[in-house]
């Protein structure tokens, strides 16, 4: 009888830590994905940006082309 239960308080500890490991894991993950997040918010305004500035050189030149 005492086998058995030193042998269930073995596998309640390794999932205990098992859900420690996880539970840190799945922190760590979550700040991963703001921080992508955040850089894709930054890149997709800087990409905003750029074509706007494209667009406006291109209309430039379609002015001096007309000229």
């Amino acid at each position: 009888m005492q086998a058995s239960f030193s042998g269930l308080e073995q596998r309640v500890e390794t999932l205990i830590n098992e859900c420690r490991r996880l539970s840190s894991e799945n922190q760590s993950l979550k700040s991963e994905q703001q921080s992508l997040l955040s850089e894709k918010t930054q890149l997709q305004e800087k990409n905003r940006l750029a074509c706007n500035r494209l667009e406006k050189i291109v209309e430039k030149l379609r002015l001096l082309e007309d000229q």
